[in-house]
């Protein structure tokens, strides 16, 4: 066998090893990607059934998480207070019946009519 025929049969040989380890790698990351996706479903999954605890227990007081469920309130209350400080100082208004945004001397809600001059009265 010819020295060519060497180099040849090595760099066919170099060939599929590469094929075969970029192959590899290609199914590793597809599968860490999958695993990943997985992973925020899972994630989306457990924020969810904590929402659904804490909106169906919130009230419970003499639960032995009843100081989380104060602290979560708390902090939804806060969130709540800044929301409606950043719309005053853009100079908007929210429907409190659909919550949409809109200038604050509206009239009417832009969304679902209701006549805000009534509803801010109330308050």
């Amino acid at each position: 066998m010819s020295a060519w025929d060497d180099i040849k049969d090595t760099l066919t040989t170099a060939g599929r090893d590469v094929s075969q380890k970029a192959k590899e790698v290609s199914e590793i990351a597809k599968l860490k990607l999958d695993i990943r996706s997985k992973e925020d479903f899972v994630e989306k999954q457990y924020i969810a059934l904590g929402a659904a605890y804490y909106a169906a227990h919130k009230n419970d007081t003499d639960s032995a998480k009843a100081e989380q469920f104060r602290i979560i309130s708390e902090a939804l209350s806060e969130i709540d207070r800044m929301k409606k400080q950043v719309l005053i100082l853009k100079g908007a208004a929210e429907c409190p019946k659909c919550g949409a945004k809109m200038p604050e001397d509206a009239a009417f809600c832009s969304s679902c009519g209701t006549k805000m001059d009534d509803l801010f009265e109330e308050e």
